[in-house]
């Protein structure tokens, strides 16, 4: 059974910095391409980052803020969130790239003052 498990989400003032993490179970983790994904309220669901092979993917909207990086030991996928805004909250999702398994829970972001 395909799990993801996402943890690092948090309440940050604008300009601040969170690191995401999500632990997988059930893939062959270090074969598959993966991505981050996030999910405002009340607006779909949307790609924010992806690697494979070592080749990172970013959304226009986090280029230059965000970095996407794994450790393949761990079977851990880690985003890295620099200068963030408020817009930038919303929850945030790991999954394949493109993103074929079952979502996990997600870890809540909020940037607000």
């Amino acid at each position: 059974q395909v799990q993801f498990v996402e943890s690092g989400g948090d309440w940050v003032q604008p300009g601040g910095s969170l690191r995401l993490s999500c632990t997988a179970s059930g893939i062959s983790f270090r074969w598959n391409a993966m991505g981050w994904y996030r999910q405002a309220p009340g607006q779909r669901r949307e790609f924010v980052a992806t690697i494979s092979s070592g080749v990172t993917n970013y959304a226009d909207f986090v280029k230059g803020r965000f970095t996407i990086s794994r450790d393949n030991a761990k079977n851990t996928l880690y985003l890295q969130m620099n200068s963030l805004a408020p817009e930038d909250s919303g929850v945030y999702y790991c999954n394949g790239a493109p993103a074929t398994w079952s979502w996990g829970q997600g870890t809540q972001i909020t940037v607000s003052s």
